[in-house]
């Protein structure tokens, strides 16, 4: 992707969360909620509980905190009855946007998201206007420093990952969801540290943007994470690098 990176983008955002910790727990708390109530309280036979778990793991959510998620989800704590939605539409400059939603009034949220989108130059969307534009991949960024990329290209490769890309100081490690758990594995057995790991969206194809649509874009998508229902948005923006973490600092 000309310009930018999966990288870039997800420690951007990681950093955001950083200083939005509270915010975050709770809405990494949903995501266990949701995983145990559809598949049940055991990470080893429900998949997304334990993806969701290790979310929660990466960004230090307290075990006090990640048990009582579960156990909301299993109904021996009360809790919300959340409904899983994903939002589309578009942003400033045509880019395509996509949000994942978790909440607990699907009216209440799906007026407060449009109107977010309309004050922030973009437009809520029907369902699949852009889905088509994404295909949900399993990634990891694997830190470049003291890895050797034909070592990771083997062990990543071998494992059925799909692709090994290198960008700036960080190899991206794309591969099937269905395989991430495996790719995963082989990685930690390879003593190959990640600084992330997760299964999310990704685009086939970009809209380049200058500094003036990148600012438009990058503030929708800012205003759209901080909303207590969104889980993640996704977007098929490019931006160069440098320009992103500029505007992206600026908007924090």
């Amino acid at each position: 992707m000309a310009g930018h990176s999966h990288s870039s983008n997800i420690a951007i955002r990681k950093g955001a969360n950083d200083k939005k910790r509270g915010a975050l727990f709770g809405k990494l708390s949903r995501a266990i909620i949701i995983a145990a109530r559809h598949g049940g309280g055991d990470p080893l036979m429900n998949l997304k509980l334990r993806y969701a778990i290790d979310k929660a793991r990466q960004n230090s959510m307290p075990k006090d905190n990640i048990e009582r998620a579960i156990k909301k989800g299993c109904g021996e704590l009360d809790g919300e009855e959340l409904s899983e939605i994903v939002y589309e539409g578009y942003g400033p400059a045509g880019v395509a946007v996509m949000c994942d939603i978790l909440t607990e009034n699907r009216n209440r949220t799906a007026g407060e998201v449009r109107k977010i989108f309309e004050v922030h130059g973009g437009n809520l969307g029907a369902t699949n206007c852009v889905g088509w534009m994404f295909e949900r991949k399993g990634l990891f960024l694997v830190p470049a420093e003291n890895v050797d990329e034909d070592r990771l290209m083997e062990v990543a490769l071998e494992a059925g990952a799909d692709d090994v890309a290198a960008a700036g100081k960080t190899f991206e490690v794309t591969c099937d969801p269905v395989r991430f758990e495996q790719v995963q594995q082989a990685l930690k057995d390879a003593h190959l540290p990640t600084d992330a790991a997760e299964i999310c969206r990704i685009s086939k194809n970009t809209v380049e943007l200058g500094e003036v649509d990148a600012r438009r874009v990058l503030t929708l998508i800012n205003v759209l994470e901080e909303h207590e229902d969104v889980q993640s948005v996704t977007a098929n923006y490019s931006i160069p690098d440098e320009l992103l973490v500029a505007i992206s600092a600026s908007l924090e």
